[in-house]
């Protein structure tokens, strides 16, 4: 009898965990759905990193520009502008252009428009907490990459559940490393200048242009 009830406790945690499994699914599901839809999407965020261990806090301030797989991102006084063909690094502080080549098929290569449906691939996930966040519900779903090699532990993405977007992300390292991304404004189809995710060279004459491929 002992036995009958562990084995009935066991079958009911593991059907459970499928049904939680595919509620995740189907969250992420909705939000990779919506963020096809939208023309474009212009986000300003906070970006924090925090070690305790080795006594590291940084915050700063960012905001991100994004169609299709074009972007112009700009953090910590650095702006990376996307193409579709090549990357463009600008630096004031060097005075500085570095310009590389993406390419598409490295899954370590993580742009900004990746950042909003990398959970598509590579991930094991489950349904986690909901918190109450100045009146928006916020549900959690934890990614626990497949991969050994992956240097981060896991991650938890936070979904506003009335809009389908994307609140923030904390991934927690292997090293003891929290990164938390929160999204401070989520804006879609607005509108941009045609020359929005164009590098324009005559902008920085003074600039050391580094072609590193």
């Amino acid at each position: 009898m002992k036995n009958f009830i562990q084995i009935t406790l066991l079958l009911l945690i593991g059907l459970t965990t499928q049904a939680q499994d595919k509620k995740a699914k189907g969250l992420l599901d909705e939000v990779t759905s919506k963020i096809k839809s939208y023309e474009n999407i212009v986000i300003d965020f906070k970006y924090s990193l925090n070690n305790a261990k080795e006594n590291i806090n940084q915050d700063s301030k960012g905001n991100v520009t994004m169609k299709n797989n074009m972007y112009v991102l700009n953090l910590m006084g650095v702006t990376k502008i996307y193409d579709g063909k090549k990357t463009y690094t600008i630096n004031p502080e060097d005075e500085e252009v570095s310009i590389s080549k993406l390419n598409e098929k490295d899954d370590s290569s993580i742009t900004p428009s990746k950042m909003l449906t990398f959970f598509n691939n590579g991930y094991k996930y489950s349904w986690d907490i909901l918190q109450n966040v100045k009146g928006r519900k916020i549900q959690y779903i934890k990614l626990v990459p497949i991969s050994s090699r992956d240097q981060r532990r896991e991650i938890l993405l936070g979904i506003d559940i009335q809009t389908k977007n994307i609140y923030n992300l904390i991934e927690i390292g292997k090293n003891g490393t929290k990164t938390t991304l929160t999204v401070n404004s989520f804006k879609t189809n607005q509108p941009l200048s045609k020359n929005q995710f164009i590098f324009a060279e005559s902008k920085y004459p003074n600039y050391y242009i580094n072609k590193l491929d």
